[in-house]
């Protein structure tokens, strides 16, 4: 590879990642699930022209998403497992997600990084917020089922910016004693009901709103859960929040905080590293932490640092304890 090779690589990352969005919002995984077609019939199924179909199908073969034998096209098993619809790993809400909000907004990184973001992700339609809600839970499933394995959770969880809820849901499932509480905007409070009922779950978990830097933090709680809240917030922003959670439990309260930390250096994992654009595109304080940086908090807002575990993909928990 020339000198060129690694750049120019990573120049085509855009056409890729565009290519995979209009695949997923056009329907071509689901057209394949479970029924490998040729282009006349995969057009017929998706609606597009043959050319149209053609195109995009080839493109989803030369990044791995599509299996070509001759002139019969079949998902990948990636695709058939993330994107066809029907599992427990299903991607498309992300990738919705993706296209709807993080692509556009990363066209203006560096006017994000120079002057601070054009537009913050604050107050969304009711629309737009789920679709904002449910990309963040499917991409979260992975490090939430698996800390849902590992954890204990104690007796009563208070779950702080818990989102849809999907967090406790999986803490709920694994443990059938535990009882939780998601706190929640109002606009987001609504989609955690509907989703805590579908799952049955009502009875176990309550939700209640209010914000978490301005509003009384529920009490009673022996557990606490801040899953990818810290990294939306400033260094002092954090540390007055962690006071507060630690203000609303009693010694002895174990608090479980979930996010993107890093390396000293914040180039370890590279995904929470490219994470970073991510919140200076769509917020003005949103950063990326070290793991250092979180024990530094933690000592100085009366916890006591426990244990750092690595999760699905490039997210990790940090267990502490109130002192």
């Amino acid at each position: 590879m020339t000198a060129a090779g690694p750049i120019l690589e990573l120049l085509n990352g855009f056409r890729a990642a565009k290519f995979l969005m209009a695949a997923s919002e056009l329907g071509v995984f689901e057209a394949l699930a479970g029924a490998p077609a040729n282009l006349d019939v995969l057009a017929a199924r998706t609606g597009l022209t043959r050319r149209a179909v053609r195109i995009c199908a080839d493109a989803m073969v030369a990044v791995g998403l599509l299996d070509r034998d001759g002139d019969t096209y079949r998902n990948s098993p990636a695709a058939d497992a993330c994107l066809a619809g029907g599992t427990a790993e299903d991607l498309r809400p992300f990738v919705r997600f993706s296209d709807r909000f993080s692509y556009p907004a990363w066209t203006g990184l560096a006017a994000a990084l120079r002057h601070g973001p054009a537009n913050q992700i604050v107050a969304l339609d009711p629309d737009s917020q789920r679709i904002f809600s449910e990309g963040v839970e499917a991409l979260n499933a992975g490090p939430a089922a698996e800390l849902a394995a590992s954890a204990d959770f104690g007796d009563r969880l208070l779950d702080i910016g818990g989102g849809t809820g999907s967090w406790s849901i999986a803490a709920a499932v694994a443990h059938p004693r535990l009882r939780a509480t998601v706190f929640e905007l109002p606009q987001v409070a609504e989609l955690a009901r509907r989703r805590i009922a579908e799952h049955g779950l009502a009875g176990r978990i309550d939700v209640v709103r209010g914000d978490l830097m301005t509003a009384d933090l529920p009490t009673g709680h022996d557990h606490c859960l801040l899953a990818n809240v810290v990294h939306c917030f400033s260094p002092a922003d954090n540390t007055r929040l962690l006071a507060k959670v630690r203000a609303a439990v009693a010694p002895g309260a174990r608090l479980l905080l979930v996010d993107y930390w890093t390396d000293p250096g914040h180039v370890e994992p590279a995904v929470a590293t490219l994470m970073a654009g991510e919140f200076a595109v769509n917020s003005t304080d949103g950063d990326v932490y070290s793991l250092d940086e979180a024990r530094e908090w933690l000592a100085g807002t009366g916890w006591r640092f426990v244990a750092h575990e690595r999760l699905h993909g490039a997210k990790s928990v940090i267990v502490a304890e109130a002192g």
